[in-house]
This record gives structure tokens, C-alpha cells and sequence, in this order.
């Protein structure tokens, strides 16, 4: 069962292509929450995937609410991830099939949506000096730690 990284209202083409070239590279799939803030033809999203497209599993959902209602029940755990997650992202225990979940690069993901997933909130260790890690640079760091749990399946 695949890893999964899902993009809440992603706003930056150029991020959104690095992560599926990422997710390209590991069989992760990508999970796309409408709205965007570009289109899915846009210039920048398909030269940042250059040309792995064909090799990435994209799903899209028209909001948080229809994505939970395709997932919520299944096997993997949502993992948010947060500047201001109560655990880091090393101290989970990841299994296949467990969702990634990033928010958009402005303002990360609502507040409602990870207080409804207590205890599932993580965040990458920082300085002060930033706000907070590139979108699709928070992605990578997250799922090549749950690859790295998981015995890199598939992977050499």
C-alpha cells in the first residue's frame, strides 16, 4: 500500500510540481484539495514535474469533507503537518498507506480541520530566523522519514 501526501488548497504550481516529481520517485500518491490557486495546465506546475507526470497517481477532491469521506475509514492515519504540531515528524510510527497532509503555503491548514485529529498534528524542528520550510521541502523531509520507517518499499 502506497504512502500518500495530500495537498490542502495548494497555491504555488512550482511546489505542487516538485512534490509530484517526489511522489514520482518514492510511488507516493498526490492527493489535490480544490480549490487550487492555479491550473492544472499551468506552465510552472509542468516544468517543476518535468516529465513525470505519467508516473504519479493524483487524485482530486473537491474539499477537506469529500476527501475524508474516499479516506477517513481506511487503514493509513492522517498526519498533518504544522509549524506548531505537539510531536515532531520523527517521533511517529509510519505504515503504509498513511496520508501526509500539508496546507497552503500562505496559511497553512484551518485550524478546525486538525483540531477534529487530536494527537496527529507534527511539525519539522526550525530556527526562528523563518516562518516556516518550503511546501514541497516540509513533503520530502516528511515522507523519506516514513520511507525510511517502512524499509523504503519498492525503493533502491
Amino acid at each position: 500500500m502506497p504512502l500518500h501526501i495530500v495537498l490542502h488548497e495548494p497555491l504555488i504550481p512550482a511546489n505542487t510540481g516538485n512534490i509530484s516529481r517526489t511522489c514520482a520517485a518514492t510511488g507516493t500518491h498526490l492527493h489535490l484539495i480544490h480549490p487550487l490557486g492555479f491550473s492544472t495546465e499551468d506552465r510552472y506546475l509542468k516544468r517543476a514535474g518535468l516529465d513525470y507526470w505519467h508516473a504519479v497517481t493524483i487524485h482530486h477532491y473537491d474539499s477537506f469533507d469529500h476527501f475524508v469521506r474516499e479516506h477517513g475509514s481506511g487503514p493509513g492515519t492522517f498526519y498533518f503537518v504544522e509549524t506548531w504540531g505537539e510531536k515532531l515528524y520523527t517521533d511517529v510510527s509510519y505504515k503504509d498507506g498513511d496520508y501526509i497532509i500539508l496546507g497552503k503555503e500562505t496559511t497553512g491548514l484551518p485550524r478546525e480541520m486538525t483540531d477534529a485529529y487530536p494527537g496527529q498534528v507534527i511539525r519539522i524542528p526550525m530556527g526562528g530566523a523563518t516562518r516556516s520550510i518550503n511546501l514541497s521541502n516540509c513533503a520530502a523531509i516528511v515522507v523519506f522519514e516514513a520511507l525510511r520507517q517502512i524499509g523504503f518499499p519498492g525503493l533502491n
